[in-house]
């Protein structure tokens, strides 16, 4: 490991593993903390944090606030909870504008009333000019967990199918466009959104979904890999097949990056029984958060611990878990 923190260990990819690995478990490892996924079951509750130094604090299709709310009640979602409290605690640079502060707060309240969770506690701290960058918060939530549900990887068996909810690496090509005042077209929107009634609706459909994954830091291809990692199992995509829109796949042609790896801020990845893939799928298409769904490969018994795609030519590539994030400060 390095000797000093790079940003790469906050992107979600290999350097991130290697912190929890070496740091993290070590530490504060315990029959909870080691699931390693979005949150932790304890009894009939789930809990989440995360913390959010997205930049720009104001972007296309959203705001930090937005995305503190979107992404913890999303993280539990993804658990099998139904979302119940969230707090806030918010880091403010002196000389912050209070308009500012007023449109993020309006902005989270409206996310929590759409997601049906309340904001029951908070903290306010202030640091000096240039101590900060503008605005930082953290979010931690509680949910309580779904009678019936059990999302594990330890349930990914070969031959289930992956789905996802849509079109992949939106919210990494707006947060890009709007860091560097690119001239990018209207259609790219950061697709940050509450995702906890989708996910209900899917489990109602079929509670022995095997695992579910908001695909955020290292987009599909972390979130994929560590699946097969931790369930010792193959993954095999079709390339045509992922959703990417024309213009998100014109933005990484040019910058020679990979859509795979691109963060998504409201998209779901689902391991599902393959009996039950075509009805799962058209019940995610009746919510506005998943009418493009798709299914994307399935859960092969070669090649354990790796992910493959097969190209449109008909090749087959390895899908590596990236290094870092290819935007950093996306969340």
């Amino acid at each position: 490991m390095s000797e000093k923190i790079l940003m790469a260990h906050g992107a979600g990819g290999k350097l991130s593993g290697q912190l929890v690995r070496e740091i993290i478990l070590p530490a504060f490892g315990n029959e909870i903390l080691n699931e390693l996924h979005d949150g932790a079951k304890i009894g009939r509750l789930a809990m989440t944090t995360d913390s959010y130094v997205v930049r720009p604090i104001f972007f296309s299709g959203g705001n930090i606030g937005k995305l503190a709310v979107c992404g913890t009640v999303n993280d539990l979602a993804v658990t099998g909870a139904v979302p119940k409290f969230l707090s806030v605690g918010v880091i403010i640079e002196e000389g912050f504008e209070i308009e500012d502060l007023k449109k993020i707060a309006k902005t989270m309240a409206e996310a929590a009333n759409e997601a049906g969770i309340k904001i029951v506690t908070g903290d306010t701290k202030v640091v000096g000019k240039g101590q900060a960058d503008g605005i930082f918060i953290n979010t931690a939530g509680v949910g309580e967990l779904i009678d019936g549900v059990n999302i594990s990887a330890a349930n990914v068996r070969v031959g289930m199918k992956i789905l996802v909810s849509g079109f992949i690496g939106d919210h990494a090509t707006a947060i890009l466009g709007g860091r560097h005042g690119l001239d990018l077209p209207d259609t790219i929107k950061s697709d940050c959104a509450p995702l906890n009634k989708l996910v209900s609706e899917m489990l109602s459909i079929e509670p022995k979904i095997a695992m579910l994954r908001d695909a955020t830091r290292g987009g599909i291809a972390a979130v994929l890999n560590e699946i097969a990692e931790a369930a010792q199992v193959g993954i095999l995509l079709d390339e045509e097949k992922i959703p990417v829109r024309e213009e998100v796949r014109g933005v990484c042609d040019i910058l020679g990056f990979d859509v795979l790896e691109l963060a998504n801020e409201g998209k779901i990845i689902a391991v599902v029984p393959a009996e039950s893939s075509d009805k799962i799928l058209a019940a995610m298409r009746q919510n506005v958060y998943g009418i493009n769904a798709v299914e994307i490969g399935e859960v092969v018994k070669n090649s354990s611990g790796k992910v493959g795609l097969r190209t449109a030519v008909g090749g087959i590539r390895i899908v590596d878990m990236p290094i870092g994030e290819l935007v950093p400060r996306i969340c």
